[in-house]
């Protein structure tokens, strides 16, 4: 009876594990100033399927992200949701945010975002709420290089927002 009772635990326990997925929330986007290119380069790392169900509930419920499947409507979508989601101010204006791309990477989707024609820093204001309509306990973190210094953020949703001032 105690052998059966060890197999079953031994088989149990690691299927346990792998059913919830990721306990935490959480995206990081990493936020760089390349002066001599007059840009700003944002790379935002999500969880590929917290931003899949949040792309079903909002625009295609049958939406695949990643592998053969996925639609040719799926970077629209992607673009559409992170300019919602991500606002970036320099120097007290509202910037233009460019989708640029994606890449999977194993569980994890790096989308890509740019701005243009950036030639100084002197303030940035960066708002984040990338799954905070799916997710109550959903963080992001915002990492920046800009002006040769580098600081970090976790914003919530009673936090959605960082600034930066560089004078």
């Amino acid at each position: 009876m105690k052998k059966t009772q060890i197999i079953l635990l031994i088989t149990i326990i690691p299927l346990l594990a792998f059913t919830s997925f990721h306990k935490y929330y959480i995206s990081v986007t990493q936020v760089d100033f390349i002066e001599n290119k007059q840009s700003v380069q944002l790379t935002t790392r999500i969880f590929i399927d917290d931003f899949e169900k949040v792309l079903r509930e909002r625009y295609d419920e049958n939406l695949v992200l990643g592998g053969k499947n996925e639609s040719k409507s799926v970077d629209k979508y992607i673009e559409t949701y992170l300019k919602d989601k991500i606002k970036v101010n320099i120097n007290g204006k509202d910037m233009n945010l460019i989708f640029i791309g994606k890449e999977y990477d194993i569980d994890i989707m790096q989308c890509y975002i740019g701005i243009e024609k950036v030639k100084k820093i002197n303030s940035i204001e960066i708002t984040n709420q990338v799954l905070f309509d799916l997710f109550e306990e959903q963080q992001n973190m915002i990492k920046t290089k800009i002006n040769s210094k580098q600081k970090s953020f976790l914003l919530n949703q009673s936090n959605k927002k960082a600034l930066l001032n560089f004078n």
